[in-house]
């Protein structure tokens, strides 16, 4: 496939996102390498929606390490249960915090952060990484970007 993306910013959330999936799906088919994977998708999704920081962590010795991401410089490293990434690690659920501010612990890795969604990536049961997005105006997420991300992550193990 070639590297570009159709862009389309003048429809709906829920249409950009399904527009964008097939993109990524064709991106990264037949990669096998996580890392060129993990930063074609951290790439596509800034691109679509602009946010402010897209990224992953991975697990790696009982820590998040910052991975491949798109944005200002970040924490590179979070331990289980810290901040927004390390709740989703430990409960290994999805998290929308619609006010950073306002989230027990939460970790400024950037102050012009406001709100962020994350998601556990998974290999089985076991939690390998987290999807960490954030956004600097409040109540940017919700549940369409929930359901759309996690079937964006979940191509990774197709």
């Amino acid at each position: 496939m070639a590297e570009d993306l159709k862009i389309l910013t003048d429809i709906s959330k829920e249409a950009q996102y399904r527009s964008l999936i097939p993109q990524i799906e064709a991106l990264i088919s037949g990669e096998t390498d996580q890392v060129a994977n993990l930063a074609n998708i951290a790439a596509a999704l800034k691109e679509q929606f602009n946010w402010f920081w897209v990224g992953f962590y991975l697990v790696k010795e009982d820590q998040l390490v910052l991975g491949p991401f798109q944005g200002p410089v970040a924490c590179t490293r979070i331990n289980k249960g810290k901040g927004v990434c390390g709740a989703s690690w430990l409960q290994k659920e999805t998290l929308i915090v619609p006010d950073v501010d306002a989230f027990p612990g939460h970790i400024a890795c950037a102050t012009a952060s406001r709100s962020e969604i994350v998601l556990p990536l998974f290999k089985g049961d076991e939690v390998v990484g987290v999807l960490d997005v954030d956004s600097e105006h409040l109540a940017h997420f919700d549940e369409i970007d929930a359901k759309y991300l996690k079937e964006i992550i979940n191509l990774l193990h197709g």
